[in-house]
């Protein structure tokens, strides 16, 4: 793949440190730009307020360059671009795509309509009888916002792509996922508009990012698609598991790349392991 237009991206979120599964995700992005000739960008997933640390953005840029990585100065940092999602988020209001939400994740859990895959980092099936009508009024936006704003989606239609390493991935809106955060009552964007945003504004031609992430590149294809926007290629790469299969979460302070390093592990030693 030879092509001087590819722009990729890491995004890690400062929420804790890095560990060798994103060390590892993030180097198959990093080979496939290089491979094609690209640039790669690191963006600074900061929104979650309650979680975002600075120490751990000063972690990660060191880890990242300890490991080999390297970025197009300056790092794009999400908060630093909400004006950018609030247009968007205006865009999806005006194209009536979206409706303010009063339900709570604990009402949603709580609904016998709303059977959840157990995955605790993902959004819960929203159930159909809490959204209103498609017709109904649809309140304007407030500055601040003060609740919480849902993308409805086109219950029953099919949604596939190709995936550049896991093949044809397909599913169907409203019994595989429900409609879905895209802003937050704390005045947040969600993860999946400010990614879509930043992927078009940014040219990103192809996303490379961690398996557990495909049912969100499925809601991500639906805000490209509202806003008009060109979607990326995507590119899941499988994920990295502990001796007992879990997959490494940050907690793994064992596999943390700070720790490694500060062990005076090589991280040349550490890849050849993959």
């Amino acid at each position: 793949m030879v092509n001087s237009s590819y722009i990729g991206r890491l995004a890690p979120a400062p929420t804790g440190l890095l560990h060798l599964g994103h060390a590892r995700t993030f180097w198959v992005a990093q080979q496939r730009a290089r491979a094609a000739g690209g640039t790669l960008f690191l963006r600074n997933d900061d929104l979650d307020r309650a979680r975002c640390r600075p120490e751990f953005v000063a972690a990660m840029v060191e880890d990242l360059h300890w490991f080999g990585f390297d970025w197009p100065e300056p790092m794009i940092t999400q908060s630093e671009r909400i004006p950018l999602y609030r247009v968007a988020l205006a865009r999806l209001h005006a194209g009536g795509f979206i409706y303010p939400c009063h339900r709570s994740r604990k009402d949603v859990l709580a609904a016998a309509s709303a059977p959840h895959d157990g995955d605790e980092h993902d959004e819960p099936l929203y159930p159909p009888e809490f959204r209103p009508p498609a017709n109904a009024p649809l309140p304007p936006l407030t500055e601040p916002i003060s609740v919480n704003w849902r993308f409805r989606v086109p219950d029953g239609e099919t949604l596939a792509f190709h995936d550049g390493q896991l093949g044809d991935q397909r599913t169907t809106a409203g019994r595989d996922f429900g409609d879905f955060l895209v802003w937050r009552k704390d005045d947040v964007p969600s993860y999946q508009l400010a990614s879509v945003v930043d992927d078009a504004e940014l040219g990103i031609t192809e996303v490379v990012r961690g398996a557990d992430l495909v049912k969100s590149t499925f809601r991500q294809l639906l805000l490209f698609r509202a806003l008009a926007f060109t979607a990326p290629a995507f590119w899941h790469c499988p994920l990295v598991t502990d001796d007992r299969g879990v997959r490494l979460a940050k907690r793994h302070d064992a596999l943390a790349l700070h720790t490694l390093r500060r062990q005076g592990r090589h991280p040349g030693d550490l890849r050849a392991a993959w």
